[in-house]
Formats: structure tokens, sequence, C-alpha cells
């Protein structure tokens, strides 16, 4: 693993909470952090600055005595069109966060200020030029958005996408799509990266923002249900068919993005292909214990395999 010590010896599970627009909000990461895997949230889920301000004072009370609880990773739009972007990183700062994902742009405008405060920087990458552009700016790891990551999302097939970052970084490494449960985890690692993500599924947890008609359409749905479209919000995205069917907006232009458009839909139904895995609404709590018995249970099985 190349994630520094002291985080990774922090971590139950190689596993990210992933930041969910509408879902990820101070409950889900706060039960998260607790169990012992990173939580992320966007920081445009909080309505206004002020409400960012109250979420990160919520979120560290809540963990003030876990505290060798996972670290918090909020997620920053770093595209130019955030208006906000300036004041949440001063937020972020200001609540001495330790890990920050950047998504949609470079990390440039923000990764000298987060070095400067201790913080770690990830980025969001979906092509192996986006990789290269995001190390150049300064990024410290990445997180690679591959085929079937829920929301805004990748093309790349994951195990093509994870061998070819490896042959030239041997830096932090996150990999965003398509991990259902515990063997999915432990495949991902056998890619040689560091991290997962996971977020369909917490969507159908008690912590989450979703409504409760949201994640009874998760739970009910299978990955023939996703539909990936950039007509809703300028990007690919992977959203639940039984959502996009029953819009009448009017549809966007692909690479129309707007990051007020995206502060905007909350409301908007995400889903990756890791959808097929979520049986029921339950805790974040049991979702990452199925997982830690699912990953256990996949290492024990590799290693019969290996004895043959």
């Amino acid at each position: 693993m190349t994630l520094p010590a002291d985080l990774a010896a922090r971590l139950s599970l190689p596993l990210i909470a992933a930041p969910m627009t509408g879902v990820s909000g101070p409950d889900l990461v706060a039960a998260t952090c607790r169990n012992g895997v990173i939580g992320s949230f966007p920081t445009h889920n909080a309505a206004t600055v002020e409400l960012l301000d109250e979420w990160l004072a919520q979120i560290g009370a809540a963990l003030s005595e876990h505290p060798d609880a996972a670290p918090v990773a909020p997620n920053l739009v770093v595209h130019r069109t955030n208006q906000r972007l300036t004041a949440d990183l001063d937020r972020l700062i200001a609540h001495g966060v330790e890990l920050v994902i950047t998504s949609v742009g470079s990390p440039e405008p923000v990764v000298d200020r987060l070095h400067g405060a201790g913080c770690l920087v990830f980025a969001d990458v979906a092509t192996l030029r986006h990789a290269e552009r995001a190390l150049e700016a300064g990024a410290d790891g990445l997180v690679l958005l591959t085929a079937g990551a829920g929301g805004q999302t990748g093309s790349a097939n994951p195990f093509a996408f994870a061998r070819a970052v490896r042959e030239h970084f041997t830096g932090p490494l996150m990999l965003a799509g398509g991990i259902s449960d515990g063997h999915a985890l432990l495949a991902a690692e056998a890619l040689g990266v560091d991290l997962a993500y996971m977020g369909t599924g917490f969507i159908a947890t008690t912590e989450s923002l979703a409504p409760e008609d949201y994640r009874a359409a998760v739970v009910a749905s299978s990955l023939d249900d996703v539909r990936q479209t950039a007509q809703v919000g300028g990007l690919p995205a992977n959203l639940l068919a039984q959502w996009l069917e029953s819009q009448l907006a009017p549809t966007v232009s692909a690479g129309d993005f707007q990051a007020e458009r995206l502060m905007n839909g909350r409301t908007v139904w995400s889903a990756g292909h890791s959808v097929s895995g979520v049986h029921y609404v339950c805790s974040a709590t049991e979702v990452i214990e199925r997982v830690r018995l699912q990953y256990r249970d996949a290492r024990n099985q590799l290693l019969e395999i290996s004895c043959r």
C-alpha cells in the first residue's frame, strides 16, 4: 500500500465511501469513518457555505471521541464555473481536513493552498491524459473513474486503466466503478490500487440523504437498469432508468457542464453498475461489516487457490 502509514493504520478496509451528490452528508460520513472507511461528501451538498461550516463542525464533533477513525475526505468541484470554490476551500482549511478529493478539472487551483495546510490532494481522472495533467499539477493521488461508476463516470476498462497508470505512477491510487462487495474490493487491490470507491452500496443506508423512494429504487434495480447519459449534467453520468425516463426537463448539450446545475441537481437518481449488489436498506455499519466479511472470505478463497 502506497498510502501514508498514519492514514492506512486507521482503515479497517481499503475503501472510500464515495462522495455522491444528494446522498452523502454528515451522518453517512461520520458512520463510515467510525467504522474505518474513509468518508467523503461533495461540499456542494451543503446548500450554503455556512451550512458547509456547520457540517464540518458536526462531523468533527461526531468523531471527537474516535481518535482512530478514518479520515474525512471532502470532495471539491474545481471546475471554473464553481463560484463557491474559494469559499469552500477556506472552510476545509479552517477545519483542518487531512484529505481532499478534486473533481471536474485540474486540481491546480487548490493544490498549493491545501498542501500548505498539510492536506493531501487526490484527483478524479477518467483518461491517461487527465492522470498526467493531475500529477503535473501536484496531485498526491489519483481516483480512476472507470466504466460502471455511479454519477459522473468514465468509459475506460478498470483492469486496463489501473495497470496503465501503474506503469508510470507509484503513489496512492484509487479505483471507482463497479465495486459491489468484498470480492470486488480484493480484486481491485490485485490490480495494484490502494483503495476502492463504493458509492451505490451506501445510497440505500439509513444515514444517507437519499429520499425513501430513491433508496427503494436502488434496492429494486439491477445493472440493466442503469443508463449512461450526458444530457442531464453535461458530462457522462450513470443514472437510474426509472428516474431518467420520468424527467421532462430539456436536455443539456454534451460537454456543457455548469457547477450551478450540479449543485441544483440534488434530486438526480444516480447509481453505478454495482447496484445489482444492493438488496435492502440498512445502516452504513451493516454495509461495512458485510463487505468486511466478504473481503475476508475472498482472501481465504484466494489463499486456497494459491495452495492447490
